[in-house]
C-alpha cells in the first residue's frame, strides 16, 4: 500500500481485540480488514472495495470477507481476482450465534498447509462449490435452518481433511466435542441449533435469535461461562476513538 501511494514513511499502529482468549475467532481477518482500510484512508488511496480485498487477503485469507461484512463469499477467482462480496441477505432473518471460545497452540498456517496432504482435499473442492450455491439461495431467502445445517455440513467437511493429512491434526479439544454433543441433544429435544468451527476448536452455535438466551444459559450450566451471543458483523468502519 505504501508503494502504491509513493509513500516511504512509517505508520504506528495499535489493534486491540474485543475478545482476548480463542482459537478460530477471526482475530487476523479482522485485524487486517481493520488495518487495510486504516491504511488506505491514512495513505488517502482510495481504492475500490474489490482492490482493497485483494490487498487484505495478503495478510489473512478470511479478511477479506471481514472487509466485505455479513455474509460473504470470497473468490478463489472470478475475473482474475481473488477477493470477497456480500451475499445478498434479508435483514429480518432472526440469525445469532452462540459462540464459545476455546484456546489453541495450533496455528492456522500450520493447519492450512497440512491440509494438502489429505486424501479427502479433492474431493472437499469439488463438494464445496454446490454446498455453496445452496448456501447462496438460503441466504437469499432468510432460511436459517438451512443456512445453520450446510454450515455444520461443511465444518465437518474441513476438519476431516486437517485429520486426514500428513500429521492427523485434530483441531478439537476436549470442550469442542462436548459443544457439540450438546447441540446434538438440543436438537433431539426440538431445538433450531447446529454447531459450526473455523480452523480451531472455538464453536459457534448457529440458531434463531430467539432462541440464543436459551441455549447460553445450557451452556453455562454446563460449566461454559465464557459462552456469549452474538450477530453477524458488519463492514469495518473508521472512527476518531483512536487507541493511542
Amino acid at each position: 500500500m505504501k508503494k502504491l501511494a509513493g509513500f516511504s514513511g512509517g505508520f504506528k499502529v495499535v489493534s486491540e481485540n474485543s475478545l482476548k482468549v480463542g482459537k478460530g475467532l477471526g482475530f487476523s481477518a479482522s485485524g487486517f480488514a481493520a488495518l487495510g482500510l486504516a491504511a488506505s484512508e491514512a495513505l488517502d488511496l482510495r481504492l475500490d472495495g474489490v482492490s482493497l480485498s485483494e490487498i487484505v487477503r495478503l495478510g489473512a485469507g478470511s479478511a477479506t470477507r471481514s472487509l466485505a461484512g455479513g455474509f460473504a463469499v470470497w473468490y478463489a477467482g472470478k475475473n482474475g481476482k481473488s477477493y470477497a462480496e456480500q451475499l445478498n441477505a434479508p435483514e429480518d432473518m432472526g440469525f445469532s450465534m452462540v459462540v464459545v471460545p476455546i484456546s489453541s497452540d495450533v496455528k492456522t498456517d500450520e493447519a492450512h498447509a497440512e491440509v494438502l496432504s489429505s486424501p479427502l482435499f479433492k474431493a472437499r473442492l469439488k463438494n464445496v462449490h454446490g454446498l455453496l450455491e445452496e448456501m447462496k439461495l438460503a441466504m437469499s431467502k432468510g432460511d436459517v435452518a438451512t443456512v445453520g445445517r450446510l454450515a455444520e455440513e461443511d465444518t465437518l467437511n474441513l476438519h476431516a481433511i486437517t485429520m486426514t493429512g500428513k500429521s492427523h491434526m485434530v483441531l478439537w479439544e476436549p470442550d469442542t466435542v462436548r459443544i457439540i454433543k450438546e447441540v446434538i441433544r438440543l436438537r433431539e429435544e426440538g431445538m433450531s441449533a447446529w454447531y459450526s468451527m473455523d480452523t480451531g476448536p472455538s464453536v459457534f452455535i448457529n440458531t434463531l435469535s430467539k432462541n440464543s438466551q436459551a441455549i447460553l444459559s445450557r451452556l453455562r450450566e454446563i460449566g461454559f461461562e465464557n459462552a456469549f451471543v452474538s450477530k453477524v458483523g458488519g463492514k469495518p468502519f473508521l472512527t476518531s476513538q483512536h487507541l493511542f
